[in-house]
C-alpha cells in the first residue's frame, strides 16, 4: 500500500488520536501576566524561574572539540570561549555572494570532533510561482547543503549541495550509538504541490551520505503534506521522527537502520499545531519535546486556516503563539504534564505573525540547563530541567 493511499485510509480515525493522545489537555485557561513571569525584549510572557538572554544569537549551538560554543550567524561562524557572551567570527565561504542560509538549519560536532552543518541556500531559490488554479508551483527550487568543519568552526570545507528540489526546512540532526549521523530535510513535490520528509545518513564524519525514502503523504497546498521534521535515537536504537501535519497532531515514523528507511508512518498522541517540534536526548536520559501546541493551554479552539487547497487541503490549527515544553523518561511513551515556556503577551488569540513565537532550537549548555532560542518571534531564555519535569 502506498503512503498516500495509507494517508487516505488513517485520516478518519486523526480526531480519535487527537483526544485519546498522551499529550492532550484540556483545563481552565491559565493566566499569564507580570505577577507571576517576565516580559521579555521581544515581547513574550516567560515563567519567573527562567532567564531571558538578551542579544543572544539564533541557534543551533554546538560545543566544539576545545568546548566553546559553536554557531552560525549570516554568512559566519560565531566561536564563543565565555559561554556566549562574546564571540569571535570567521567567514564560512571563501564566495559568501553564492550562499545565503536560511534560519532553518541543523549542525553537530561528532565523537571525533569534526562539526558538520547542514542549511538551506537562500541564494539559490528560484521559481517560486504558486498558481492557485493548479495549486501548485512547478520547478521551485531551494536546495539544500551539507558542510564540515576539522578545526572547532574557524574554517569550513567540503559543500556539497544534497538535492535541488525546494526545501521548506532543515530542523535536526543527530550523531546516533553507532558513529552515524543523521539530518532531517525536505522535498517540495508537484501535481498538487505538497511537501515531504526525507532523512540523510553520512557514515564518515560528513564526507558523503545516503538518502533515504521519501515519506509522501499527498497533501494539496504550499504547506500540506508532512514537513519540519524531528529525530532522537529511542533506547532500542531506533530511530525516531516527528513530523509537522496539518491534520492535529504530529505523525511518527521508525527506522530501523540508521535513518536509510522509515517505516510504520502514523498519527501520534501528541496534539500539535502546524508548527515544527523540537525533540532532544537530555545528558539524563530523558527526551524533551519543545512544541507549539494544537491550541493555547486551557483551550479546545483557535483560528484556522486552509482547507482551500492553496495552504492545505484542511482547516488547520497554526497557533504559534505559545511554546510549551513536556519530558519523557521512557522514550515517548508518555510524557509529562505540558508547560507552556514562552506566549505571545501583547497579541492573543489570533494567527499573525506578531504573535508567533515557533521553530525552536535547544541546546543543553551543561547537563540540565538548557537554552531556548527560536527563528520567528526571535526568544531567547535559558530553563532548568528540573524546573519543569
Amino acid at each position: 500500500m502506498s503512503y498516500r493511499s495509507k494517508f487516505r485510509n488513517s485520516v478518519w480515525f486523526i480526531c480519535f488520536w487527537i483526544c485519546a493522545g498522551t499529550l492532550v489537555s484540556a483545563q481552565t485557561a491559565p493566566v499569564f501576566n507580570e505577577q507571576n513571569g517576565q516580559i521579555t525584549a521581544s515581547g513574550a510572557w516567560i515563567p519567573k524561574n527562567t532567564i531571558e538572554m538578551k542579544g543572544q544569537v539564533l541557534g543551533p549551538f554546538v560545543r566544539n572539540k576545545e568546548g566553546h560554543i559553536v554557531a552560525i550567524d549570516g554568512s559566519k561562524s560565531l566561536i564563543s570561549k565565555d559561554e556566549g557572551k562574546t564571540w569571535d567570527k570567521y567567514e564560512l565561504f571563501d564566495t559568501p555572494g553564492k550562499f545565503d542560509i536560511s534560519g532553518e538549519r541543523a549542525m553537530i560536532t561528532t565523537r571525533s570532533g569534526v562539526i558538520i552543518f547542514a542549511f538551506l541556500n537562500l541564494a539559490e531559490r528560484a521559481n517560486w510561482n504558486w498558481n492557485a488554479e493548479t495549486s501548485d508551483s512547478p520547478g521551485a527550487t531551494l536546495p539544500t547543503y551539507t558542510m564540515r568543519s576539522l578545526d572547532g568552526g574557524k574554517t569550513w570545507q567540503d559543500i556539497q549541495k544534497r538535492h535541488n528540489e525546494h526545501t521548506g526546512a532543515i530542523r535536526t540532526m543527530i550523531e546516533t550509538r553507532n558513529g552515524n549521523v543523521i539530518f532531517t530535510s525536505m522535498m517540495m513535490r508537484h501535481n498538487p504541490g505538497h511537501h515531504t520528509v526525507l532523512t540523510y545518513t553520512t557514515r564518515d564524519d560528513g564526507r558523503t551520505w545516503e538518502r533515504s525514502n521519501v515519506i509522501d503523504l499527498g497533501g494539496i497546498g504550499h504547506h500540506s503534506g508532512v514537513t519540519e521534521s524531528t529525530i532522537a535515537q529511542l533506547n532500542n536504537g531506533r530511530i525516531w521522527q516527528l513530523m509537522r501535519t496539518n491534520w492535529g497532531t504530529f505523525w511518527e515514523a521508525f527506522s530501523d537502520d540508521e535513518g536509510l528507511s522509515w517505516k510504520e508512518i502514523k498519527p501520534t498522541g501528541i496534539a500539535a499545531s502546524s508548527a515544527p517540534g523540537q525533540l532532544k536526548r537530555l545528558a539524563s536520559g530523558k527526551l524533551v519535546l519543545i512544541w507549539n501546541r494544537r491550541f493555547p493551554d486551557g483551550k479546545d479552539t483557535y483560528p484556522l486556516r486552509g482547507g482551500d487547497n492553496q495552504f492545505s487541503e484542511v482547516a488547520a490549527s497554526n497557533h504559534r503563539e505559545e511554546l510549551s515544553i513536556a519530558f519523557s523518561d521512557n522514550d515517548g511513551k508518555t510524557w509529562s504534564k505540558p508547560k507552556v515556556i514562552a506566549k505571545s503577551y501583547l497579541v492573543q488569540n489570533k494567527d499573525t505573525t506578531k504573535a508567533w513565537i515557533s521553530y525552536p532550537y535547544i541546546f543543553e549548555v551543561k547537563p540540565g540547563e538548557l537554552w531556548v532560542t527560536t527563528m520567528q518571534g526571535d526568544l531567547r531564555m535559558k530553563l532548568m530541567e528540573k524546573d519543569f519535569y
